[in-house]
């Protein structure tokens, strides 16, 4: 409990956001009390393997089937992708997002701004050891240090929802249905698919496609029908 025998005096709070606590006096001079302190050095932390794992989705969402990649049967099928995966680990996501708080700091220490560049997945190890390195500064010595704690709060709460898979999917087309009825014709329905099943159902023929394996012989059975029409074409 603080002693405070004049009422015209503002003991000083914790600036972060939803804290507001008043400071210690071991705690004079900071802007930012020390658990919220260890809060965000908790988080940025946490965010190098978040990113890292979401990164790795990413990775084999845009790698599964490469454009203009030549046909063949050991193709692994493509994955439906994730958007919120994808807007987080491309270009003005997580790196976008930390590159912007580094900024702010180096402006306010005078140094040199954003000298690093690169991918965002080697950007981000970089900044993260930035700002954990520089914390204790910002707590003690930057002023709109709450804004900035707030921030990374907020991304690393994205980070994890999207990593535990919270975000309920949407569904993603995934072309025709190359299944064939009796007379050989082909049923063509628009297929649909989300990023948390392999499964995939036909709901023009009742065709269904059910495990991973499943869903390769799908692909490269669309791929077959291109290629007939393609040769029809020709």
């Amino acid at each position: 409990m603080h002693n405070n025998h004049d009422d015209d005096y503002q003991w000083p709070t914790c600036i972060a956001p939803n804290c507001g606590r008043q400071l210690w006096v071991a705690e004079a001079g900071r802007y930012v009390c020390r658990p919220c302190e260890d809060r965000t050095n908790k988080h940025l932390v946490e965010l190098g393997p978040l990113f890292r794992r979401l990164n790795e989705t990413s990775t084999l969402m845009r790698g599964a089937r490469r454009p203009g990649g030549a046909t063949s049967g050991s193709r692994t099928p493509p994955i439906p992708p994730r958007l919120e995966v994808l807007a987080l680990t491309a270009n003005g996501g997580v790196a976008t997002r930390l590159q912007a708080i580094e900024d702010s700091w180096r402006k306010a220490l005078g140094w040199t701004v954003a000298p690093w560049h690169g991918s965002p997945a080697q950007a981000v190890p970089e900044h993260l050891k930035f700002l954990t390195n520089n914390l204790p500064w910002a707590v003690s010595s930057y002023e709109s240090i709450g804004q900035d704690i707030d921030d990374l709060r907020r991304l690393h709460a994205e980070c994890t929802a999207v990593a535990a898979n919270e975000h309920r999917p949407g569904r993603v087309s995934i072309g025709r249905c190359p299944a064939r009825y009796d007379d050989g014709s082909l049923c063509r329905a628009d297929l649909t698919a989300i990023a948390s099943s392999h499964r995939v159902h036909c709901g023009t023929c009742g065709t269904r496609w059910e495990t991973l394996g499943e869903w390769k012989q799908l692909r490269e059975a669309q791929d077959a029908v291109l290629r007939e029409d393609a040769g029809v074409a020709a």
